[in-house]
Formats: C-alpha cells, structure tokens, sequence
C-alpha cells in the first residue's frame, strides 16, 4: 500500500495527491497523513465520492487515512449531462467578497484545482478586475497556461484591458468582446462564476 505524507501541506494539495494516486492505482488502498481536520474532512469526502471508505486515526502531526475500495459512488452524485459548453465566467481577481488577500488566495487555490479536475471547462471568459489575472505579474499564468495548454479557450474582454492599459500584457489566451461574450452566455449548458 502506497503512503502519502502530505501533513505539511495545506488544502487543496491533499485532496488533489490523493486524487492523483487512486486514479493512477485504481482499486488499491492508500495511506494519506493529512495535517489538519479540514484536510481530514475534504480527503474523505472525495475519497467517498470515488467509492473509497476511509479508516481514520490520529497520529502524530495529524490524522492517518486509509482508503480502502468500497462500494461504488452513490447514485445520487451522478448528473443528467449538461447540454452546451461550460463556462467560467471571471469578473474579479478575488473569490468572493471581504478580505482582498483572502479573496486572491482563494481565486489562486480554484484556478490549481481547476488544472488538476478530469473535465475542464470548455471556456474561461476573464472581465473587469478578473483581467489582470491574464497579465504579466499575475501569480496564476502557470495555472492558467496548463488549461489553456489542456484545451480550455481563455478569452479576456478588450474593454477591459483598455481600462486597465494592459493590452500589451496579455499572457494567455485571446481578446474577446462583448457580443462573443454574450453569445457564449446564450449558448453555454453552464455558467460557473466562483
């Protein structure tokens, strides 16, 4: 059995490492030592939604978890499939409203998880503030580079790069306008705004 020490590492990260090896090794248990409850929790509850029970103890630093094969998924988790595109619609730097620095913290944190999800979004559309992740000094190009590199059509609006004078700093992707923007809204299955 595999054994993964991830006690140092803060969520997504532990979730994402466990992730990674029971769809590298499916149907063989693994060992994960988390350092918190939060990361305890998230481990589980994605460990059950791939059909993995989960034996916890505590140990020293954290908790040790071991998944083990179970029963599958729950019905209930599977979805009709959606019809059209998914869409990630993107209007600020921040996640969220209330602390700025926790806000971009949070944005950070979505966009890696993004880049380690099986089914990405069809298209990420980045307006207003959410431009300037785009750009150079953006602390999540490398994220954004990996989905843009997976297939996911990255598209900031060329209003908003004018306001901000970051025409010339564009990183990733391509300009849009607002009417490509409101006919991906017309046609998307769904729109996701974190």
């Amino acid at each position: 059995m595999n054994t993964l020490d991830c006690r140092e590492l803060k969520c997504p990260h532990p979730v994402v490492e466990a992730r990674k090896q029971l769809l590298d090794a499916p149907g063989q248990p693994l060992k994960i030592l988390v350092g918190d409850e939060v990361a305890r929790e998230n481990v589980t509850r994605m460990a059950a939604s791939m059909g993995y029970m989960t034996l916890d103890e505590i140990v020293e630093g954290g908790f040790s978890l071991t998944l083990s094969p179970g029963a599958s998924p729950a019905e209930a988790t599977e979805q009709a499939p959606v019809q059209g595109k998914t869409v990630i619609y993107i209007d600020s730097d921040q996640m969220g409203q209330g602390n700025e620095e926790l806000g971009r913290v949070l944005m950070k944190n979505y966009l890696f998880t993004l880049t380690e999800l099986t089914t990405l979004p069809d298209q990420m559309i980045f307006v207003n503030n959410g431009a300037k992740l785009v750009c150079n000094g953006s602390d999540v190009l490398e994220a954004l580079n990996t989905l843009a590199c997976n297939g996911v059509d990255i598209a900031t609006c060329g209003i908003c790069l004018e306001y901000f004078e970051l025409k010339e700093d564009l990183q990733v992707g391509r300009i849009t306008n607002m009417l490509e923007v409101a006919e991906a809204h017309q046609q998307a299955g769904r729109i996701i705004k974190p």
